[in-house]
């Protein structure tokens, strides 16, 4: 269920970056601080065509640690939004959008295509390198759907389009890990009272 749902939503994310409302607000300010409509793209689009290099090095032999380990061992999760990790993270993602609009949803097309016969191929018990650890396939798989997800969020609502609407069972896994996510950073109850209690609801549980 993995792969199919982060095929289809890599594709809704694509059938977005296609979109003319996407070139025509390329320059402007996107809904998420600090990136504009190009660079939110680009690290969008990161999410996608970075998967092709990583199942292309050798299948790895170490053991996978767990998703939730893969998390706490990057260090964005938890660093300074204006700090120099997040900088790094916008100017990445400003790069991969750096020959424009339409360059950028070729190529996240073209890659799809690919990945549309590389990742259902893969074995289920594919392991990948990801340089320093390795993960299940499928866990890196539902780490970059959530980017996926989010994001193709974030672009649609910056440029007034409607965000992709798939079916549900595609957003479990993705709800699932943000909700882990969620009470890592700000503990059970606070999870708890936000799904159960309005008068009590902490401000936010943002899993980032």
């Amino acid at each position: 269920m993995i792969r199919e749902a982060y095929l289809r939503w890599a594709s809704a994310a694509a059938d977005v970056l296609r979109s003319p409302s996407v070139a025509a607000a390329w320059d402007e300010p996107s809904v998420l601080p600090g990136y504009r409509v190009s660079g939110l793209s680009g690290h969008l689009a990161r999410n996608i065509v970075l998967v092709e290099p990583v199942l292309d090095r050798p299948a790895s032999g170490a053991s996978p640690i767990p998703l939730l380990d893969h998390y706490t061992r990057n260090d964005w999760l938890d660093a300074d939004p204006q700090g120099e990790v997040h900088l790094g993270i916008r100017e990445r993602g400003a790069k991969a959008a750096a020959d424009g609009p339409d360059v950028l949803a070729r190529h996240v097309t073209d890659t799809i295509g690919r990945l549309q016969e590389t990742i259902p191929a893969q074995p289920t018990d594919r392991v990948v390198d990801l340089g320093g650890w390795s993960l299940a396939l499928d866990d890196f798989l539902l780490a970059c759907l959530v980017e996926v997800t989010v994001h193709s969020d974030d672009l649609a609502v910056s440029v007034g389009l409607p965000t992709p609407d798939l079916p549900p069972q595609y957003c479990e896994d993705v709800i699932a890990l943000l909700a882990r996510l969620a009470v890592r950073r700000h503990g059970p109850m606070a999870v708890v009272r936000a799904f159960s209690r309005d008068e009590r609801s902490p401000k936010t549980i943002s899993a980032f």
